[in-house]
């Protein structure tokens, strides 16, 4: 395990700077453990990071290496440029207290990676309004061909697992250690970060 990560404790969430050419490792420390990531044009933040266009560009719900992640104006923000596991989601939206209402039927509902988000990135001017779909790494998620019907699974990512994004224009981003139990087969544990370049 790199000595200069930095760590997201347990069902929190951070924002950075990450400028073109530098590279964002991040880093399932303990093993199945979901990272939420979204991003956004340093220049003009109205420009986010997008799974539809992402997804149809690709013609795969299976993003890995050698895979640019687009924004809603098509431009590439970011390429996956290495990646140990080779199984993520970009079809779910951040967890959010909502969430933990609806589907798990919490009466006191943590904020989850939505307000995790919301709380990193309000520095930056961005709006609850303004947080994508984000790119889930390592998070597992099936989809039944014939039904439809969405399963979230354990993580496949072990200790040490990692994936790297390499920034194609200067980037915000917002970065989690998830919130929700099924995600991260119900334990919250820690990511690790580094940027690289």
């Amino acid at each position: 395990m790199p000595d200069n990560l930095t760590i997201i404790p347990p069902r929190s969430g951070v924002s950075f700077l990450l400028k073109k050419g530098q590279r964002l490792k991040v880093v399932d420390i303990e093993g199945e453990q979901v990272s939420d990531f979204v991003c956004y044009n340093l220049e003009d933040k109205g420009e986010v990071i997008s799974s539809g266009r992402t997804i149809d560009y690709a013609e795969t719900i299976l993003l890995t290496k050698g895979h640019p992640l687009y924004s809603n104006r098509s431009n590439i923000m970011c390429e996956i440029v290495e990646d140990t596991v080779g199984r993520h989601d970009f079809l779910l939206t951040p967890c959010s207290a909502d969430t933990f209402r609806i589907i798990y039927g919490h009466t006191q509902p943590h904020r989850g990676c939505f307000g995790n988000l919301c709380a990193a990135l309000e520095e930056y001017g961005i709006s609850p309004d303004a947080i994508p779909i984000s790119f889930n790494i390592f998070m597992h998620v099936t989809v039944n061909g014939e039904t439809g019907k969405v399963d979230v699974l354990p993580p496949k990512s072990k200790a040490g697992d990692y994936v790297v994004l390499e920034a194609k224009m200067d980037l915000l981003v917002g970065l989690t250690a998830c919130s929700a139990e099924m995600s991260n087969n119900y334990a919250f544990k820690p990511i690790g970060y580094q940027i690289e370049g």
